[in-house]
């Protein structure tokens, strides 16, 4: 018995697309043109990236295993986990509302010059989006009224914005500009990869160099929160102290200048005693500055330094649409979906053709 074969006749498909080559080519030139005119409505987006290692108080003891076990990355959490915030958590912190509504004050202006404001109102009254997005919004706010369902609108300023409680269009904002921003941590280096997407090249250079700033400088606060306070609480001791001793300095001179020439026992022993309590403030003021100044001290070694790897630089380039992938890729879907179409319909052809054959030779 002969084996049927399953193999596919190229030869045979490339003559029925030969055979039906209008369609395709009538299918391929329609797919070129509409799906060219879709991507080109999508706007250009454009990436700036920006890296930085933090600083971490690494102990004596432990700094050599932590680095030997980091070099096979394996983390013994002995100096980040210190941190209530490690470097893991970035991410999440900049995916938080009240963080992503620290940045709607932010200045921003495009390349061409044209809108120079901040980036709420940028985001909210200067993107371009495609048609189809246009027309899904106008349909959803239009059922909404339709159902009464309409929500309240946003006031239309970054100020009166409480992160707590933020209207669905500002929060639909947030989403975006989570969406636009991507934070990374290498789990071996720490290293900290912040990458901003935009529109306009120069507004995501500015954006990705702010979102580093205000990282950091949520990191420094956080880090410093502890020392900070003591150095406002060793300000506020001192200055009391400075008072009382000031005091205790004017109580003992009034005594001494109106009691010069007097030699009885009572007034020297006053006077003792006022210069005692004098040596007392000072003592304390002077404790109290020496406490001040190793506050001081602490929450200057408590400030992390960061380290920028990767400065933030203009885009040249956009990142997206990748336009000839798309309508190149789409093409290939449509060429391929129409030979298919082609080689099934001649088969369906060919078995009717056998079957109606066989039919009259019965006969």
């Amino acid at each position: 018995m002969e084996k049927k074969k399953n193999n596919i006749d190229l030869g045979a498909i490339f003559k029925q697309l030969k055979v039906r080559k209008k369609l395709v080519i009538r299918n391929l030139v329609i797919s070129l043109v509409v799906f060219s005119t879709l991507i080109l409505c999508v706007p250009r987006t454009y990436t700036c990236e920006v890296t930085l290692a933090p600083e971490f108080g690494n102990t004596a003891a432990s700094g050599s295993l932590a680095g030997l076990a980091a070099s096979f990355g394996v983390n013994l959490g002995s100096d980040v986990q210190s941190d209530a915030i490690s470097p893991s958590l970035y991410p999440d912190l900049l995916e938080s509302k009240d963080f992503v509504v620290s940045l709607f004050p932010i200045k921003v202006k495009t390349q061409d010059g044209e809108i120079n404001t901040d980036y709420y109102t940028y985001l909210k009254k200067h993107q371009k989006s495609p048609w189809w997005k246009q027309l899904s919004k106008w349909a959803k706010r239009n059922i909404k009224k339709i159902l009464g369902k309409e929500k309240p609108k946003s006031n239309g300023s970054y100020k009166d914005i409480d992160p707590f409680y933020l209207s669905e269009e500002d929060f639909a904002l947030t989403e975006n500009i989570t969406s636009n921003i991507n934070c990374s941590v290498d789990r071996r280096s720490y290293v900290i990869t912040i990458r901003v997407t935009d529109q306009d090249p120069l507004v995501s250079a500015c954006m990705a160099d702010s979102v580093r700033k205000h990282l950091q400088d949520f990191i420094i606060n956080y880090r410093t929160s502890k020392a900070r306070v003591d150095v406002d609480y060793y300000e506020k001791l001192l200055a009391t102290a400075k008072e009382d001793y000031d005091k205790t300095i004017a109580a003992y001179s009034e005594y001494a200048d109106s009691h010069r020439d007097m030699i009885l026992q009572a007034y020297i022993s006053q006077r003792d005693n006022l210069e005692n309590d004098m040596q007392r403030a000072f003592n304390v003021y002077t404790a109290v500055s020496q406490q001040l100044e190793s506050a001081k001290a602490k929450y200057q070694e408590a400030i992390p330094a960061f380290t920028t790897l990767k400065c933030a630089s203009v885009p040249v380039k956009p990142t997206g649409p990748k336009r000839v992938a798309f309508v190149l890729g789409m093409t290939i879907l449509v060429f391929l979906a129409t030979a298919f179409y082609i080689v099934r319909s001649e088969k369906k052809k060919k078995t009717i053709h056998n079957s109606n054959h066989n039919d009259s030779t019965a006969k």
